[in-house]
């Protein structure tokens, strides 16, 4: 008979000694061994210190934000504009909703009730989260920060001429009669971006005057907001662009991680590495202007802040209030937290003493070449099993489309291994695995 489960005749007559022993424990434990008893309580996961986490978006990224806050115990609901997307399939719950619906947004809040709400793409109706903010709803990382870098226009005009951080020349456009005007202004070649889109998406270059028709229909046709606006950027001779995860705590300093280079195509990210070369001197100046615009938008949280590296300056380019499409390469273990565990711990308020460089990584992407909308089929994995220190993700989309991002295979080695040489395997890597 187990030491404090006395059977029910004994309970129904006189008290069993062991009842006595086991009362005698249970009140002196927290006396004897004050420390350990106060340490462990407090841990118990409870109602009150869980969190219900509305997740606007539920793409690769909040797949691995939400496995992130479930390792510490908390609810999420993934929200995204279509059925099965990659957070859903490991969230608690999920909605399916346009974000730009800013009545299908409160119905969503008032249903579930949110402790938090983490946005994870641009096309979300911001203005609302300025309201459930005002009615005590956290919002990461802020709703001034959702607000101002969900739209490039908010966040060029802060960066240029609120906190004079260095940028490349622009103009902005609303009709195709103020694109030609614009481009006249800044130059050609000069790149057009609609105001509030991502991974590329409504972005082109204009080389000569013929393309500047064609450069509005596509920022009109392929991005992903509703408005008309573009901004129209001057090239700037650079000779590498980084981005540069930067983390704000609720109660700590502003973190950095070591610098990450990546490479584009069409405007998205193809591959990414961690650390890249840099001077001292560069890298200090982009951590100035990330703290500087950072602090100046609040909030707690992993931020993506994009700059053009120079021979002889940094250039501020964008900032995603969020974990970034070209961090992925943190799952390679590159550094002691992952750019999603960073995020987690920065929206929880668990403090984050150092972000540590623990090896080298690279990755790639795995693109659908699949032209029509299908269910995805994958192939290859044995071949790319063979490869030593490296991994894959399928991200779990539930269709392909043409250069859509269906996964990414990342290596790894030790700290000072040669970089080229680990892009060159990452690529191999993620050639192996054929989508069709």
């Amino acid at each position: 008979m187990p030491l404090c489960a006395p059977s029910a005749e004994l309970r129904a007559t006189t008290p069993h000694p062991s009842a006595n022993l086991c009362a005698s424990l249970r009140n002196s434990v927290p006396q004897l061994f004050p420390t350990i008893f106060q340490k462990f309580s407090t841990f118990t996961p409870n109602k009150k210190s869980m969190k219900k986490i509305l997740l606007l978006g539920s793409g690769e990224l909040g797949k691995e934000f939400t496995i992130a806050m479930k390792r510490y115990g908390h609810t999420v609901i993934a929200a995204d504009s279509y059925e099965n997307a990659p957070a859903m399939q490991v969230a608690d719950d999920f909605e399916v909703f346009s974000m730009l619906d800013a009545d299908a947004l409160q119905q969503a809040v008032d249903k579930h009730s949110p402790d938090v709400i983490v946005p994870e793409i641009e096309a979300i109706r911001t203005e609302k989260l300025y309201e459930f903010e005002e009615q005590g709803i956290q919002v990461v990382p802020s709703a001034k920060a959702t607000n101002y870098t969900m739209n490039r226009k908010k966040i060029r005009d802060l960066a240029a001429n609120e906190l004079n951080i260095r940028t490349a020349e622009y103009r902005y456009a609303k009709s195709l009669d103020e694109l030609k005007a614009a481009v006249d202004e800044v130059g050609m070649p000069c790149v057009v971006k609609p105001l509030m889109s991502s991974s590329g998406k409504g972005q082109s270059v204009i080389k000569t005057e013929a393309d500047i028709e064609k450069s509005w229909e596509i920022s009109q046709t392929k991005g992903r907001g509703d408005g008309a606006e573009v901004i129209v950027e001057a090239f700037i001779d650079f000779e590498f662009e980084i981005t540069l995860l930067t983390v704000t705590q609720q109660n700590g300093k502003t973190l950095f991680c070591p610098p990450i280079g990546h490479r584009q195509e069409r405007g998205d990210y193809q591959e990414s590495w961690q650390p890249q070369p840099m001077s001292e001197a560069h890298l200090q100046t982009a951590q100035e202007m990330a703290e500087k615009v950072t602090k100046s938008l609040g909030g707690a949280g992993i931020w993506g802040v994009e700059f053009f590296i120079g021979k002889e300056a940094v250039y501020f380019s964008e900032l995603s209030p969020r974990p970034h499409d070209t961090g992925m390469v943190t799952l390679a273990g590159t550094q002691n937290f992952t750019e999603f565990e960073l995020h987690a711990r920065a929206v929880l308020g668990i403090p984050i003493q150092k972000i540590a460089h623990q090896r080298n990584g690279a990755n790639a992407v795995i693109l659908s070449e699949v032209a029509e909308e299908k269910t995805p089929e994958y192939s290859g994995f044995e071949k790319a099993g063979a490869f030593d220190k490296s991994d894959i993700r399928i991200f779990g989309k539930p269709v392909t489309r043409k250069y859509r991002r269906m996964g990414i295979a990342f290596t790894y080695d030790e700290i000072g291994s040669n970089m080229d040489e680990l892009r060159k395997k990452a690529k191999e890597i993620a050639d192996c695995i054929e989508v069709k």
